[in-house]
């Protein structure tokens, strides 16, 4: 396995491609299904106003990744924190496409997250800005 520079290992999509690019050099997996499962499927970003209880208008930054689809729906819940990046999304889209596949759920990974602080936020607030990322089923 080649090393990761830190850089590279603090980045979840890049930590996680280096450890599936190693997965399938060692499973001498066709180049054709490499480049499919390598990428997401899908990828939406989306950027949601929401009137908070003082009136306020705030706009949060949400992403949904759907991995991938070939076993079934993507299946994967919503993190809500004010450090999620797109690229940690992404990871643990993939993540739960590798975890559904290892115990033979047919569904595909999926993932959401919403850029919010929960502990400064509402719960009806922050459930008002999560429903966007649902209209659209996976």
């Amino acid at each position: 396995m080649t090393t990761l520079s830190l850089e590279q290992e603090l980045n979840p999509w890049e930590a996680q491609a280096a450890r599936f690019d190693f997965a399938a050099q060692k499973l001498n997996l066709d180049d054709g299904l490499w480049k499919i499962l390598r990428y997401p499927t899908r990828e939406i970003i989306v950027h949601i106003p929401v009137a908070m209880d003082d009136g306020r208008m705030e706009v949060f930054t949400g992403f949904r990744v759907q991995h991938s689809i070939a076993r079934g729906p993507a299946k994967g819940g919503v993190r809500y924190s004010p450090d999620v990046t797109l690229d940690e999304v992404r990871a643990l889209a993939s993540w739960m496409t590798w975890k559904c596949a290892v115990v033979n759920i047919p569904f595909g990974g999926a993932k959401g997250g919403i850029i919010v602080d929960p502990k400064k936020t509402q719960h009806v607030r922050t459930r008002k800005a999560h429903a966007p990322l649902h209209r659209r089923a996976d």
